[in-house]
Parts: C-alpha cells; structure tokens; sequence
C-alpha cells in the first residue's frame, strides 16, 4: 500500500470537437508504469483503454469506439484523432512514477467533453405570400449543435438593400400578428455555439398588399383650373403608379374609351385634338381590387418659333426699316410696336410689319418693342431691336500671315444695329475687295514697296456720317540706350533693344557673342520682352566666354533690322597674398585657431579657409609615428565667406585622430590669388602658472580666516581661559616694548620679500604663456588668462587697542584686519 502522502491528484478538463483530434495528458514525463481507463458520464464503472508496464503500450480494443487511438511515444499522453461521440466521459490515467525518494503513484483524472458543431439552419415559413393584416411566422432550426445556441435573425429590404436586425424575432422563431409592407425581404438566420457559426440560405418573403389610390405625374405639365395644359408637338409623358404587390396593371382611358395598358402612356407630339379626360385603372389580380384616378388634359399651341424683330439699313444706308414677325398659332398672335422715349411709352398707331424712318430722325440708343399677345403664352414674351451706333470708331490693323509672306489688312466696325458697312482703298484710292459688314479683311502679298505706304477703310452707318481709319506700313527700326558695354564678371548685364519704329509690329529676336539663339542656353540668358522693347539678360558673366557682339534683330512683310550691342567683360584684380601667422589646436584637438596677415596692396572682399587630410599611423605605445606618404587629397574649402576685416577664425568640430593641413586664400569677388604656405596645427604650450596661483591664494584665505576665529573666541571666552587671553594679549611693560622695537627685524616683519626664486617664479609669466595670453575668448573657446608681472607678498596688520596691566578686568576691544594680495 502507498502511503497517502506519495499519491497524487490531478483533476483536468478537455474540450474537442468531433472528428478531430485531442490530447489527453498524464504527467509531464514518461512513468514506469501507467494504466488509462475509462467511465462514462453518470457512470461509475472503469473499463480499461490502454496500459504499460514497462513492456510497451498495449491497445484495448474497446478503444477504437472514441476514434483513432494512439500513446505519444515519449510520455504517457494519449492522442485520439477523429474523435467521435463515444469518447464524452471520464478518462484516469494511474501513473507510477520511480524516483530517489522511493515510488511516487499519480492519479490524473481528464474530464473529455465532445462538441458537435452547428449544422447549417433551415428556414421555414408559415406562409411565403401573407397578404397584409394577416399572421404568419418564421421559423429557423437546425439539426445538430453543441448547446447553448445563439439566434440571430437579418431581412434585406428590397428598396434600400440594406441588412437589419428583426426585431420581432425570439430566438429561432419570428413572429409577424400582423403583417404589413415593410415585412417584404430576405430573412437570414445565423446560429452560433461554442465550436461554430452557421447562417441559413436566403428566404424571400412576399408581402401582398394593394393598389392604393393612382397618381397620374404628367411630364411637362403647366397646371390650369380644368387641371393640366400641355404645349402643342411636345411629347407628353403620363405615369400612372400605385403601391401594390404584386405591381398593379395598368389601363389607360381617353374620354372613357381604352386606349392603353401599361404604367406609362406616352403622346408623341400632342395636338389640341388629344386633349380631355384621361383615366387610369390600377388592378392587383392577386387580391382582385382595383382603383382608379383621373385627370383633365388641355393643349395650348403658338405659333411657330418666337417673335422675330431687327433694325435693318435700306436706302443706301441713308434710311432704318423696323421689322417684326411671329406668324401662325390659333388664334393669331397679335403685334404691336412700341418706341421708349424718355421713359414714355408711345403706341404707334399701325400694326404693319415694317416700317420706315429716315435715318437722320433716329437717335443713338433708340429702343423699340415687338409686343405679341396670345392665350398660350406662359409669360410676357416681346421681341426688342435698339438702333445702335457701333461704339467708338473703326479700328484698322496689319498682320503678318504665313511666315510674313503674305500682309492681311483688317477692318473692323462691330457692334451697333443696323452693321455698319466697311469697303477698303489703296494709297492711290483704289478699291480692294467687295463690300462686307463689320469686318472686312484683305490679304496682300508681302513686299518692301509698300513701305510707308497708307491704306483706308470707309465705314458707312445709318445713323451717322462717313467714317474712315487707315494703317501705314512701315520696316522696322532698332535703337539701343548703350551699344557697349563693360561690366566686371560675376555680375548680370542687360542688353536693351527698342523697336523705335514697325508696322506690323515684329518680334525681337536675339544672337549671343557666336552667332547663336539664345534659347540653346535658357540657363545662361533670361529674356524679357514687350511689345515695342526686349531686355536680355547675360547671367553670371564670364571674362572668358560672353564678351563679344550680341545681336538684336526685327523682321516684318516690309523690310527688316539689325542691331549690334558689343559687350566687354573684365576681371577683377588679384588680391593681396596671405601669410598664416599661428596655427594652433585647442582643447581636446577638437578646435583650432588661425591667424594670418595679408602682404602686398590690393582690393579683397573676403578670405577663403582650406584644409587637406594629413594621415597618421598609431604605434603599439600609443604615441603617433611620422607623416606616411598617400595619395594627394583635394582641398577642402571649410569656410568661404570670412569678412575681408577679419584675420582670424576658429574652426570646430575636428577630429582628433585625423591631422589636417591648412591654407588661406584672398578673394576679389571672383578672383582668387594665391594660396598662403601650408601649415599643420602645433599643440598648445602648457600652463601651470594659473594652477598655483589659485592654489596660494586658497590657502592664504583659509589660514586667515581660522585665525580670525581663534581671536574671536579668545575675545568672547576670556573668562574660561584667563591663561591663554593673557598669553595672547598681554600687554609688555614699556621698557621691554622699547626693548623689542629697537631690532628692525621686528619693526619690519610685515615687510619681508619673498625669496627671490619664489618672486620669480610667480612675478614673471613664461615665455610660452605670453603667446597663449595674447589669445581673446573668442578666438580659443577657453576661459581668458589673467597674469600679472609683480606680486605683493601676503600681509596682515593686527593693531591692538588695549589697557594697563592694572586695568586688565575692564573689556578689551580688538581690531583684526586682514589683508591678501595677489
């Protein structure tokens, strides 16, 4: 028997689905001897599945009811695949575990539950066509699941196709008491458990209603006291709709005769013979109702097209005719022409289609109306003619057409009622062309003989006298401000060509310095142009490559142009050269200072900073070897914009490991002269002096500072310790004070020197710190050096102030006062 103690519980719970797989544990390693076994649900009894002991694993065949039974070959644990139904029970693993202690027994209990997924659901309904008002239900279920199952119900409307929840639905049941409209769609039914979900098929249900009362929509329509009005030759359209499922049939009647089945009845080109009552009957033959609705229909018709009105010139252009017409309709349309004057309708008292009026009776902006009246008329509809003179005056121009081969005069007189007529003539006043109205263009082929010659176009209006304007056509002429010009490079220069005199008007156009357009190099040139000027600009010049002739040149159908602006582009001068006068680094060689100084004359605006890579090699010691010979490097331009006032910098950010060569250069705008010597950064000299100053004088204030606390609380205590107030302040009789006064070393102990190596040593600054001392905060980043040629030895003066020695209880005051010179 085992003792309680060495056996153990163990309680688990697999959940699988069935016809897969699961894995029932027992222990986390392989015991000596195990046992599975087996209980269904509500039973007690314990069959045996699987056992080892020792010799292999050994199969029951009982085992193959839960599926497909196998032992994980390096534990204890089982693995059923394709688990069927059976296998829902009580599994018991005993497992006898072997170890140092002794023999360990375990006891795993696997409570194995088998679910079964939700099948698809079907959906059932009471009644797939229910007529409104009636009940019906629906009902969903399915045929296998895993409890609890969760119901979820969906219906698509047909009209907005979007999903809802139904709210009447409990569970797998949807229950309409009373069905109406909005019930018609598609149900859905999901079912969820704990393994799966499933959703139905789509079920249609038909809601039949119907018809409601027709309405009769009439496209287009104009509303009237019968009813609707339509225009005669439109084509109107009736539609006939009513709610209804199924649709309703629809039977058209005119004047109670059928005359149409369908929902919409279409008149092509209406006729007042089709106007009157038209009815529509709407069925449902699935209920066996019907309703109807009607409507009274009349046709309106006018004559044809719209009132038409016009001032027209007659007499030779010496006269105005008026004229309006709007003929047809039932019944005729009648006319009526009325003059605006001075805001004062006045109603002529003929009715003709024309009248006459001499056109010197006419003036300028004279309006007259064509006022037509007929009972189809919609709205006031008249038709309005203003005698116009064209505005300003005749316009006349010459083109150029086809590359300048051809001249193209054009005459223009727009506007204004009746057109004015236009009619050109030749320096010699000979007519060119016909007649034409408003504008009149004349095409000539192109040749210097018509240069400065004029050409005139006659203009003719009713309301005014002759008229004329003329062009002249003339060869261009070019002139220039400045036909030479001389700028410093570097610098943009404009070259101005203005074209003085041209008709038609050309356009400028350009050749550099080697006879080529300026627009192979936009880059180079900018070009802005006007009509009669055009500005280039020569960007950046350079000495080398844009001095030389520059051309401006202007073309049209009577001659031509050319213009010569030579352009001369000088250097600047050499700047003075330059002589680097100290390199140095600064702390941690991450910084460096230079100073230079310029030799010679000459004008500068600034100073150029190079550097070049100088590698070093690390030896084992840590220190550097010498200078190893590599391929030349490029210099490096660091700083390019140092002011021509400077002369000096500090550059940062170096990096220590690398050793940099360094060269300054002057700059005169463009002009670079030559480089200073190339010289490597030098370590700074080492300074100690600063170090033992602040050291001295340290000391120097804490030693006056602890006697003057000793004193004080001497002073303070001299009750406590009469001895050693005595001691320090005791007066002498005045014989030994004379006494004493007579060695002079004692009457001048607070003047002695200091020795003569120490007053060097601090007194006198070291050659290599007067060199850094010169340097400005500004030029090495570091705090600034304070140094002084002489130094005054530290001294101190303690006057006394005190008493008799027969007065020695009375206070004594004490007068401390210590001075510290650097």
């Amino acid at each position: 028997m085992f003792d309680t103690e060495e056996v153990q519980y163990i309680e688990t719970q697999v959940k699988g689905v069935i016809g897969h797989s699961v894995v029932l544990e027992c222990g986390e390693s392989l015991p000596s001897i195990y046992i599975w076994g087996f209980s269904r649900t509500g039973f007690i009894d314990i069959r045996a599945v699987l056992y080892n002991y020792g010799q292999g694993a050994k199969l029951q065949k009982m085992a193959s009811i839960f599926g497909d039974v196998r032992v994980v070959s390096d534990s204890a644990a089982l693995v059923i695949s394709n688990l069927q139904l059976a296998a829902e029970g009580r599994f018991t693993c005993q497992s006898l575990y072997e170890t140092d202690d002794g023999t360990k027994l375990v006891y795993t209990f696997v409570n194995v539950f088998v679910l079964i997924p939700v099948s698809k659901p079907f959906i059932e309904l009471s009644n797939s066509s229910p007529v409104e008002g009636s009940v019906a239900f629906v009902l969903c279920t399915v045929e296998n699941g895993t409890q609890p199952l969760e119901y979820t119900w969906t219906r698509q409307s047909t009209l907005s196709k979007k999903f809802v929840n139904v709210s009447e639905a409990t569970g797998g049941l949807v229950n309409l008491t009373s069905v109406h409209r909005n019930h018609t769609g598609w149900y859905t039914c999901s079912v969820r458990s704990e393994v799966n979900e499933e959703s139905s098929d789509p079920l249609w249900l038909e809601v039949i209603f119907g018809p409601d009362e027709p309405f009769i929509n009439v496209t287009p329509y104009t509303l009237n006291s019968m009813g609707y009005s339509a225009i005669e030759w439109d084509t109107i359209f009736l539609t006939c709709s009513a709610s209804s499922n199924p649709p309703s049939h629809y039977i058209w009647f005119y004047n109670n005769s059928q005359i149409y089945s369908g929902q919409r009845f279409v008149i092509k080109k209406i006729s007042r013979s089709q106007a009157g009552a038209y009815m529509c009957l709407a069925q449902n033959s699935a209920l066996n109702a019907r309703t109807k609705t009607t409507i009274i229909l009349t046709v309106y018709y006018l004559p044809d097209g719209k009132p038409t009105c016009t001032v027209l010139a007659v007499n030779n252009y010496q006269d105005v005719a008026l004229w309006c017409s709007w003929q047809g309709g039932h019944p005729a349309a009648g006319l009526q022409w009325l003059e605006v004057k001075d805001g004062i309708i006045d109603v002529m008292e003929y009715s003709s289609l024309t009248k006459v009026k001499a056109g010197e009776d006419i003036l300028n902006n004279s309006t007259y109306t064509c006022h037509p009246s007929h009972p189809a008329l919609r709205s006031d509809l008249s038709c309005r003619t203003t005698a116009l003179l064209p505005e300003e005056q005749p316009k006349c121009s010459a083109t150029a057409v086809k590359n300048n081969e051809y001249t193209m005069l054009s005459c223009s007189w727009e506007g204004g009622l009746p057109l004015a007529s236009l009619q050109w003539k030749n320096w010699r006043n000979q007519p060119l062309g016909n007649l034409e109205r408003s504008i009149n263009n004349q095409v000539l082929k192109s040749t210097t003989a018509y240069n400065g010659k004029d050409f005139v176009c006659q203009a003719a209006h009713p309301l005014t006298s002759d008229e004329m304007c003329s062009v002249r056509l003339e060869a261009p002429v070019l002139v220039t401000p400045r036909s030479a010009m001389t700028v410093f490079e570097g610098s943009d220069v404009h070259l101005t060509c203005i074209l003085q005199v041209a008709y038609p008007v050309s356009e400028i156009i350009w050749y550099n310095n080697r006879n080529e357009s300026i627009w192979l190099a936009p880059k180079k040139y900018q070009l802005h142009q006007e009509v009669f000027w055009s500005n280039l600009t020569v960007r950046e010049t350079d000495g080398n490559g844009d001095s030389g002739p520059y051309w401006c040149t202007a073309l049209n159908v009577v001659g031509y142009s050319t213009l010569v602006i030579r352009l001369h582009v000088k250097k600047y001068p050499t700047p003075p050269n330059v002589t680097i006068s100290k390199l140095l680094f600064g702390r941690q060689r991450t910084e460096v200072l230079l100073e230079w100084t310029t030799r010679g004359s000459g004008d500068l605006t600034g100073f150029l900073v190079q550097r070049q890579p100088v590698r070093r090699s690390v030896m084992p010691n840590g220190r550097t070897s010498a200078l190893t010979k590599e391929e030349p490097h490029h210099w490096e331009t660091v700083v390019s914009a140092v002011d021509a006032d400077i002369r000096g910098h500090k550059l940062g950010g170096q990096d220590p490991s690398i050793l940099y060569a360094f060269r300054i250069l002057a700059v005169n705008h463009r002009t670079t002269g030559f480089p200073s010597e190339v010289k490597t950064p030098a370590d700074p000299p080492f300074n100690a002096f600063p170090a033992v100053i602040g050291a001295a004088v340290a000391g120097m204030l804490l030693a006056a500072v602890t006697t003057l606390l000793i004193f004080q609380y001497v002073v303070r205590n001299r009750d406590n310790n009469p001895w050693l107030h005595n001691l320090l302040f005791r007066l002498r009789p005045p014989s030994e004070s004379r006494e004493e006064i007579n060695f002079p070393e004692d009457a001048e102990i607070a003047e002695i020197p200091l020795p003569a190596e120490r007053n060097e040593n601090i007194g006198t600054v070291p050659p290599q710190f007067t060199q850094e001392s010169e340097m400005s905060p500004s030029d090495t980043g570091d705090e600034p050096l304070t140094t002084s040629t002489t130094e005054s030895p530290p001294s101190s003066e303690c006057p006394i102030t005190g008493t008799s020695p027969h007065e020695e209880d009375e206070q004594v005051n004490v007068v401390i006062t210590v001075t510290a010179t650097t």
